[in-house]
């Protein structure tokens, strides 16, 4: 095959790390003496070898071994974060976005959800995190991928990629790469201080490999090790924005005579730290306030949690014989996190507290509105426990004219949730006087004996303390166990087919199996919906048969223009039926410094398992229209067996110009048009539709107007999302006497991100947060300026990050005129890095890197909001320094 034109960075870059892989990258030479000839390569993007010159006609983008350490990443959250073709994944573990799944991270291309975008690990699939996030999705953990110390590079197909490798792909591929025929050993140790709190940061990682002429082995392991960064360590938000209308002290709504159905605020509220919230004028009840007591919950919880990560990868390649390779790898992970809470959760059951209360000041019976511990208790804690294991085996074999491959992959993994929570039934025993864990509540006597009544008055802070014996006996854990099982065998094979005028044409074919499995099992109080806030779920287990089939030809029809053309049937069987994908790719080199592409492909996602079958209770921050203030309440979502698959079409057109040497400039125009989305209805959507409609909406009190206790909704096929924007990527290498100097830029500008939300109609979201609908956070403009120096030994990088105002959808503007604005952000990250093993010329290699992230330690743009900024778009942590030692034996 013969290429006239220059390559451009992107495709030299790829080349040149490529051609390193023996399991896709086989010189042809037949002599070592020889001059060897041109070598064959797999890109993420094809299952056909190209030249090492071939140029993506997808957009592609790399991030290599030597650009993760540059930007200091200590995991790959801390890569995605970076990019800016990612936004509103889930990386910043506060309670509000990510209930259930502390310790986790995510990637989210385009905005387009963090279950649309394929994670794999060298070419495989991996298996999806068995907790879902709060809007029903489950996604490929990527804390739980593969040690930092193993990976070689990133590659990410930037459009669509369905036709290729399934419905998963649509939003992308990110492929993780590791590193191959690696012989040495390798250790390294970080540590990272954060400025505010005790937020710190340890890791350690270590690399092994060996290589002989049959083949050869490969080790890592990483442990880490992350301290909490609470609230109270760095308050973001205000008071006002944590406050739950539900607290302890709390309110007591009347059961009866002219004031029934009305809030009365405890008498001891502002005295024991409690934020008095009046709903009439002070005196309209004699003696007694009108409202709520409002508790603030901020302080407990974290933005960081405690955190410890084990994670383990082992890689072995075998020559069986001149023409066949056998590839095993298997993979370890086991992660740890507690995140912080509130003293208890709100109690929404509404229980009554009878008038025959020794405690009780009313006189007659009320129903309690508040929590069973608030101001002066310590925060309960959540925990999530995450094991992954994973085991993938590969024959790969040469043709006369191509290759082959066949490979088993399995993927498990087991997911614990726990935090707890207040038991109605035994609540209610208490209120009655006949809680206590030695009580016997049918032959007991209230308040008489081991039988005692639980004082949810102010009083209980002086006169009348509750006893931990009877606090112990209405609390319950809720434990859910989630397990998450993939199974895939693949086969394919690409030969040569045909001669072009640009030279051979090459086609692959292949065949895929894949089983999804998914269960939770709760405990049996959940099974029962015991709980007065988390409620609780019933147990499912599931699972999903797909059968694919999938074509690519590489059409090289003259020297300057090559074309690929893919489609993918995929059998779901059932009621998501099958699909047929088609996908249709060129590449122009219109001259030697200037080159097209384009792409056009169709992509079809079915609905997962836990949205068919599923269901979860999640706690959102919705704001209540009736009392035009933010309130605290549960959502409640059950699956939806009569989803349809989506579908969507994207197309991408690009180029890449070079005009003057070491000058590369990489434009891209994206567009996804998606129909029949399926997502999780927004709450928030119902609330403002009709705030008092019995059938989704739950309150304390009266069932139309009282406070917010709960809205239910389901999966639902939306009825359309398109985004559209551009990409751009340059880089300048400049030659100077002091050394080498590389400025460069990579930015995003979403131009469309229009939605029709079931609930509340047609959304413009771009530059929006998104809130009140379907939608992600959408920022127009996220933009990464680099410049990069290297002399000899020495080298440093600055990079400065700005992502532009939004609307935020949450708060209108007081003064009338739309939303208030998320304010635009940048922040300044820097790096110094010495090679003492240059230095003290020494055969071992020491390089000792200082760097700091967010430098002037800049504040997240303030959102009124729980926690006080937005967790799908900013970091919460401030500066962060840290300082890392490699030694390379």
């Amino acid at each position: 095959m013969k290429f006239t034109g220059k390559k451009t960075a992107v495709a030299a870059f790829v080349a040149a790390q490529l051609m390193t892989l023996p399991s896709v990258a086989l010189a042809q030479s037949a002599d070592e003496n020889e001059a060897s000839e041109v070598e064959l390569i797999l890109v993420t993007g094809s299952f056909v070898r190209r030249s090492e010159n071939f140029e993506s006609p997808s957009p592609l983008q790399v991030v290599d071994s030597v650009a993760i350490e540059t930007i200091g990443a200590k995991n790959i959250a801390d890569i995605t974060q970076t990019l800016t073709i990612n936004t509103g994944s889930e990386n910043s573990p506060d309670a509000f976005t990510q209930n259930a799944t502390a310790g986790t991270s995510n990637i989210n291309l385009r905005g387009l959800g963090v279950a649309s975008t394929l994670v794999l690990l060298n070419n495989k699939r991996q298996v999806v995190n068995a907790q879902p996030t709060n809007e029903g999705l489950n996604f490929v953990d990527t804390s739980s991928l593969v040690p930092m110390i193993a990976i070689d590079r990133m590659e990410i197909v930037k459009d669509g990629a369905s036709a290729l490798y399934g419905s998963d792909a649509v939003a992308g591929v990110v492929n993780f790469i590791t590193k191959r025929n690696y012989e040495g050993a390798k250790i390294t140790a970080d540590y990272q201080d954060g400025a505010h709190g005790n937020n710190k940061e340890y890791i350690l990682q270590g690399l092994w490999g060996a290589t002989s002429d049959k083949g050869n082995i490969m080790a890592a392991v990483s442990y880490t090790n992350r301290s909490p960064l609470f609230l109270s360590d760095r308050r973001l938000s205000r008071p006002q924005d944590d406050t739950s209308a539900l607290g302890n002290p709390g309110s007591f709504f009347f059961t009866a005579g002219p004031l029934a159905g009305t809030p009365i605020i405890d008498p001891g509220c502002s005295a024991f730290g409690g934020f008095p919230q009046l709903l009439a004028p002070t005196g309209t009840v004699p003696g007694l306030d009108i409202g709520l007591c409002g508790f603030d919950f901020g302080p407990g919880y974290s933005y960081v949690p405690d955190e410890t990560r084990l994670n383990a990868f082992f890689n072995a390649n075998y020559e069986i014989s001149d023409s066949m390779t056998w590839s095993t790898e298997i993979s370890y992970a086991r992660n740890r996190a507690e995140r912080g809470g509130a003293p208890s959760f709100p109690i929404l059951t509404g229980p009554l507290v009878p008038a025959a209360h020794p405690n009780n000041p009313f006189g007659q019976a009320v129903v309690f509105f508040g929590r069973a511990e608030g101001n002066g208790f310590e925060a309960d804690p959540a925990n999530t426990e995450s094991d992954t294991f994973r085991f993938s085996t590969s024959l790969q074999g040469e043709l006369e004219d191509g290759f082959w491959e066949i490979s088993y992959t399995n993927g498990v993994n087991d997911f614990y949730f726990s935090v707890e929570d207040v038991i109605r039934t035994e609540f209610t025993l208490a209120l009655n006087g006949l809680g206590g864990q030695g009580c016997d509540p049918v032959n007991g006597t209230p308040g008489q004996g081991n039988c005692e009544y639980f004082n949810p008055f102010s009083t209980s802070y002086t006169s009348a303390p509750n006893s931990q014996n009877v606090i112990d006996s209405f609390s319950g854990l809720q434990q859910i166990d989630s397990r998450a099982t993939l199974e895939v065998l693949e086969g394919f094979a690409s030969f040569d087919v045909f001669e072009m005028d640009g030279g051979v044409a090459a086609m692959a074919v292949g065949m895929q199996y894949r089983d999804e499995g998914l269960s939770q099992d709760y405990d049996a109080l959940s099974n029962q919906d015991s709980f007065t806030f988390v409620i609780g779920n019933p147990d499912f287990d599931d699972s999903l048969d797909v059968w694919a089939a999938f074509a690519e030809i590489a059409l090289p029809v003259t020297d300057d223009l090559d074309v690929q053309i893919a489609l993918r049937y995929e059998d779901y069987g059932g009621v998501i039926g099958d699909t047929f994908d088609p996908k249709l790719a060129f590449n122009y080199r219109a001259t030697d410094d200037l080159s097209l592409r384009g792409s056009i492909s169709t992509s079809f996602r079915a609905p997962s398992v836990f949205m068919r079958n599923g269901g979860a209770t999640s706690l959102q921050q919705l704001r209540d229209p009736l009392i035009g203030a933010n309130a605290f309440a549960a959502v409640r979502t059950a699956g939806n067996e009569n989803l349809t698959p989506e579908q969507s079409e994207a197309y991408n057109i690009g180029f890449s110009f070079e005009p003057i040497d070491d000058l590369s400039i990489e434009l891209d125009y994206w567009n996804f048009d998606f129909e029949d989305l399926i997502i999780q209805e927004s709450a928030q959507a119902i609330l403002d539709l009709d705030p008092s409609d019995p059938s989704r909406i739950v309150r304390a009190g009266n069932p139309l107007t009282g406070p917010l206790v709960q809205v239910n909704n389901t999966y639902v096929n939306a009825s359309s999302l398109s985004t559209a924007g551009f990409d751009i990527v340059t880089s300048y290498k400049l030659e100077t006497e002091i050394g080498t100097f590389v400025p460069n830029l990579s930015a995003t500008y979403i131009t469309k991100y229009d939605l029709v939300d079931p609930q509340a109609g047609p959304i413009d979201g771009a530059g929006r947060r998104n809130f009140t609908n379907i939608g992600v956070s959408s920022p127009e403009l996220r933009a990464n300026l680099g410049l990069g120096w290297s002399n000899g030994a020495y080298g440093a990088n600055l990079f400065a990050r700005y992502v532009s105002a939004y609307d935020d959808d949450q708060n209108a503007d007081p003064s009338g005129n739309g939303f208030l604005e998320v304010d635009s952000h940048v922040t300044y990250d820097a790096q110094v890095t010495v090679d003492l093993g240059t230095v003290l010329d020494t055969q071992t290699s020491y390089v000792l890197t200082f760097g700091g992230i967010n430098l002037t330690d800049e504040n997240p743009p303030q959102v009124f909001t729980n926690s006080g900024f937005d967790s799908k778009v900013h970091d919460p942590r401030g500066r962060q320094l840290y300082v890392r030692l490699a030694v390379e034996f």
